[in-house]
């Protein structure tokens, strides 16, 4: 991502409709499982300018890593002590270390050639009943000039999503496109600026809104997350988020039951999660 792009980020995290929209879809799927914990160990694998890291807080201690040093400044107000500089390709922790891992717009960058091998990274951290949630952009045909300023390597179909999880070994719980009620929007203005050019704002696009139209936009989000939290999806939208377990075997030895049948001890079971 271009330094000005970390700039803007750091300015208007805190503010803008598309962050505290996107968080408010987060939450959605994860306070289903984690409402009332407050001891989970979590990482943020690309943690950005840290605003993530401070949601994400609301659930237990969060790490955030970032391996770009423009990020790792402007994180270190929001994680000053658990902040790392490091690829997500390479993460530089023990086995079975977390609870959660988010990793919020990041496995499309340039910097990561091998998704997939981010993505077992990501599973060997993850400790047994370990999940994932995740948030990539959507479509090819939506590349626009913020795609070359924050270095997009590409984008993704919800089939893409899907299929590279699952063959880094992880079982998907949630996935949906979102950012749907507005993506006529968006849309539009891709179309407009490939049959003129010129037409490309010069600005960021993550610049802050005026406050009406800032206030106004977040209202789609919140009836994205009152849909998602009633179990439903989205056949479009802008982004793709999933929330998957890293399925993962725990083997559990029980004590012996009186007059137990022989051969029923020391069975290896799947502790809370599916098996396929």
């Amino acid at each position: 991502m271009e330094r000005a792009e970390y700039e803007v980020m750091a300015a208007v995290e805190a503010r803008h409709w598309w962050y505290g929209g996107m968080r408010s879809i987060a939450a959605t799927l994860l306070d289903p499982l984690y409402r009332y914990r407050r001891n989970l160990r979590i990482l943020d694998a690309g943690c950005g300018t840290g605003g993530n890291a401070v949601f994400l807080q609301r659930y237990g201690s969060v790490v955030g890593i970032d391996i770009a040093p423009e990020a790792i400044a402007y994180g270190a107000e929001h994680l000053p002590a658990e902040l790392a500089r490091a690829s997500v390709l390479d993460l530089p922790f023990a086995d079975r270390s977390f609870d959660l891992v988010t990793s919020f717009d990041v496995l499309y960058h340039r910097a990561v050639p091998d998704e997939g091998a981010a993505l077992r990274e990501v599973r060997r951290v993850l400790a047994p009943l370990g999940r994932l949630l995740i948030r990539l952009p959507a479509y090819e045909f939506l590349r626009s000039k913020h795609d070359r300023a924050v270095h997009t390597r590409r984008r993704y179909t919800q089939g893409d999503v899907r299929r590279l999880l699952s063959e880094a070994g992880f079982y998907v719980e949630r996935c949906s496109y979102v950012n749907a009620l507005l993506f006529p929007l968006p849309l539009a203005q891709r179309l407009v600026e490939r049959a003129a050019p010129a037409a490309e704002r010069a600005d960021s696009d993550l610049t802050l809104p005026p406050a009406p139209l800032n206030g106004a936009l977040r209202w789609p989000m919140a009836l994205e997350s009152a849909w998602l939290a009633a179990g439903g999806s989205f056949p479009f939208g802008l982004s793709i988020v999933a929330l998957a377990h890293a399925n993962t075997y725990e083997h559990v030895t029980p004590r012996p039951l009186p007059n137990a049948r022989p051969g029923l001890n020391g069975r290896s079971r799947l502790v809370g999660a599916r098996q396929e």
